[in-house]
């Protein structure tokens, strides 16, 4: 029983990568054949950069069971990280891709530790507290990078909130920081390639995260908080780690995000960012990661498909968003989705096995 489950689980993961494997195959066909246009090819990397996000707060919402209205603020945070480091060492290290690796890794780890920082006091609580305190640390850290000056010189570095000529920059110094206008000049190191690899790390993260035995633990948490303190489970820790690892996820999705434009801006990670990663979350099927994926493609491609139908292009992106939560949440529709996949043959077959092995 125990080998058959195992082989489930497998199954059901390798289906998932397949699916972004096959997706991103279609693309780079599509591509080197000029078959998408010069928009859609530019939405390449945020679309990345989305299904990551949406996949790691799935983690957080699905999983976890705790509801997160900040997930852009960690996404900022991977984001100016990752860009002040490219900047700084873009004369050092000349390879974009090593650049790009490293600046990648310190997003996620600086997000990781304010994910952790952030919930070390929230998590201990129960109820709506995690969305109020993420909701604010997200709008926090937007308003300290609005007013966040950083300079560079021979002297070292130089801080002000106040405006970039509060610096007292020496001759040949740099501004890295400026303020609202954000960070200028980081390296457009992201690709397509960089950023489907970037997924399929994430779906290996947090699938094996799921099925493990601190993954678990969490579901059980969210199940049933005090059945899972009765038999001994440590209830703040697991939702640290899973919540840290989400954070962490999220800061690497904004290094990505952060190294396909020259500039980056605070503003770009606000409340309606947040909001919409939960859009991506909810339209695919909370706790169904495979859906996420679906969903955060699906509407980040819709609004540019539909760019020419300007009159009518939030109507029929509403009346999308409409069916697919009736497609996905809909008591009916998922029984009668039940019904057909069972009819499936390979289901069948399945069901046979399964009868045979008792």
């Amino acid at each position: 029983m125990k080998t058959r489950q195992l082989g489930k689980t497998a199954k059901h993961n390798l289906i998932t990568y397949a699916i972004v494997v096959i997706g991103f195959i279609v693309v780079q066909l599509l591509s080197s054949a000029g078959m998408i246009s010069n928009s859609l090819s530019g939405q390449l990397v945020p679309i990345c950069c989305y299904i990551i996000m949406a996949v790691s707060l799935n983690l957080t919402v699905g999983i976890l069971g705790e509801l997160s209205l900040g997930h852009a603020g960690f996404m900022s945070v991977g984001a100016f990280s990752s860009a002040f480091f490219s900047v700084c060492m873009q004369e050092t290290i000349t390879e974009p891709w090593l650049r790009l690796t490293l600046a990648i890794i310190i997003g996620a780890v600086a997000a990781g530790v304010a994910g952790l920082l952030v919930g070390i006091p929230v998590l201990r609580l129960q109820g709506d507290y995690l969305a109020i305190v993420t909701l604010a640390f997200g709008e926090i850290i937007k308003n300290v990078l609005n007013s966040l000056y950083i300079g560079v010189d021979g002297a070292g570095m130089h801080f002000s909130t106040k405006d970039s000529l509060s610096l007292n920059l020496a001759q040949g110094g740099r501004v890295i920081i400026n303020g609202a206008q954000g960070i200028t000049g980081t390296s457009k190191d992201s690709t397509f390639l960089m950023g489907f690899i970037l997924i399929m790390i994430t779906l290996f993260v947090v699938l094996n995260f799921i099925k493990s035995r601190s993954g678990r633990a969490v579901m059980s948490i969210r199940d049933n908080r005090i059945a899972a303190e009765s038999v001994g489970i440590n209830v703040t820790k697991y939702k640290l780690i899973a919540f840290s690892i989400s954070a962490a996820l999220a800061g690497a999705a904004g290094a990505l995000y952060a190294h396909n434009y020259a500039t980056i801006v605070a503003k770009k990670f606000d409340y309606n960012t947040s909001i919409l990663v939960l859009v991506f979350v909810v339209v695919g099927g909370m706790g169904n990661i495979r859906g996420s994926i679906i969903a955060a493609a699906a509407l980040t491609i819709l609004p540019e498909v539909l760019r020419g139908m300007n009159d009518y292009r939030m109507l029929i992106y509403a009346i999308v968003l409409i069916v697919m939560m009736i497609f996905n949440q809909s008591p009916q529709m998922v029984e009668m989705r039940q019904r057909f996949t069972a009819k499936l043959p390979w289901k069948k077959a399945a069901k046979a096995d399964a009868k045979g092995g008792k």
